[in-house]
């Protein structure tokens, strides 16, 4: 049986599942956890992202053969909705420094994340996440290079209207049939 990490206090109804360490349990698991979200009734836009990456990692770097992973989300009655993910690898812990985006998804849109070692063989990487929070404003889409070009588009537009205002055409434009 895998180890289960102490949920947050007065958690709603916490679901946990086991699910084979394929790509098919992570989107089996997926599926069902936001599933279980909307019938709490919590919304689960961030909430689905943090779980794809955390269900993605179990299977691709959790992954023992023959062995399952456990996914157990809960609701504390302020809101916040904790995720944990526990896979059978406590030899390959996460690590955000390793250039991988995944983590990095995570870290962006949870209020904390981290992990924790059971007894050996497993590990628990857990989330937690307000999905009541604004999320972050978008970046600016346009570099500098950018903004540079469409002002210079801008101008050579300008000017070409202004030339055709003083220079209009000396004769009507010809049909040819």
């Amino acid at each position: 049986m895998i180890p289960q990490l102490p949920l947050l206090g007065a958690a709603v109804h916490p679901c946990v599942l086991q699910l084979s360490a394929t790509p098919r349990g992570a989107r089996l698991g997926r599926l069902l956890a936001i599933e279980q979200l909307r019938a709490w009734g919590v919304p689960w836009e961030r909430p689905e992202r943090i779980l794809d990456e955390l269900l993605a990692n179990a299977v691709t770097h959790g992954r023992v053969p023959g062995r399952d992973f456990r996914l157990a989300l809960a609701v504390h009655p302020t809101g916040t909705v904790r995720i944990e993910v526990t896979d059978t690898r406590y030899d390959r812990m996460p690590d955000p420094t390793t250039g991988g985006r995944g983590l990095a998804i995570v870290e962006e849109l949870a209020d904390c994340w981290g992990v924790v070692t059971g007894p050996p063989p497993w590990k628990t990487v857990y989330a937690e996440v307000s999905p009541y929070r604004a999320p972050a404003p978008a970046p600016e889409t346009h570099d500098s290079v950018d903004r540079a070009t469409d002002a210079r588009e801008t101008a050579a537009h300008e000017v070409m209207e202004r030339t055709e205002e003083r220079n209009p055409p000396t004769h009507p434009p010809t049909d040819r049939t």
